[in-house]
């Protein structure tokens, strides 16, 4: 899988897919996709990845709360009326 490095702006080739949907991990092992020789591996962190449209990666892979009612982004549901 091809991600876009935010600062950079180039594809980088995930190394470690389990790792990229894993919320409780901040970083994961790619490499950047660029001339004819393949590059080092080298750590990424998540934060500064997104697709190739510049869609932001999911929130249920960098928030290991994202499900939390708890959670500052999350607004409770209102009660029905009866």
């Amino acid at each position: 899988m091809f991600l876009k490095h935010k600062p950079s702006q180039q594809l980088v080739e995930v190394l470690t897919l389990p790792d990229l949907w894993d919320p409780c991990l901040t970083e994961i092992m790619g490499r950047f996709h660029a001339g004819e020789e393949l590059q080092e591996p080298e750590t990424f962190a998540k934060a500064e990845l997104v697709f190739p449209s510049d869609e932001g990666l999911p929130e249920c892979w960098l928030n290991p709360h994202y499900r939390d009612r708890s959670s500052p982004q999350l607004q409770p549901l209102p009660a029905l009326a009866r």
